[in-house]
């Protein structure tokens, strides 16, 4: 099983980048995905999810409005774009999978049942 995160790099505040996650070892449509990041001395954080069909995103107050969660089953691949991007969004952005979806988002890191690697964004001022 492999989620393979990339897309990140540096940017300056109010511009865009479009991070991917391509998924291997298990079959991706049956499960809803998600982005999560994590910043320098902070716990990690939900961003946004899907749903194993493509319905049903979601997103973090802090990103809503700005960024936009999408996915391709036929390419196993879920997609950020983050758009109007701020220093404060500046960190290592983590995608995963998981079979029940919802508020398990919410539960804790083990909860979850599979957690690619992660790409960092570095947003300058």
């Amino acid at each position: 099983v492999q989620l393979q995160a990339c897309g990140g790099g540096l940017v300056q505040a109010g511009g865009s980048l479009r991070l991917s996650c391509a998924a291997s070892g298990f079959t991706a449509s049956n499960y809803h995905m998600a982005w999560f990041r994590q910043a320098p001395g902070k716990e990690r954080e939900f961003v946004a999810a899907i749903s194993w069909n493509g319905g049903n995103p979601f997103y973090a107050d802090s990103v809503k409005g700005r960024f936009t969660i999408s996915r391709d089953n036929a390419k196993n691949t879920v997609y950020l774009q983050t758009n109007s991007l701020k220093p404060d969004d500046t960190a290592v952005y983590y995608c995963a999978a998981d079979r029940r979806g919802g508020s398990n988002w919410y539960g804790g890191v083990r909860d979850i049942d599979y957690w690619g690697q992660g790409t960092l964004v570095t947003v300058s001022s």
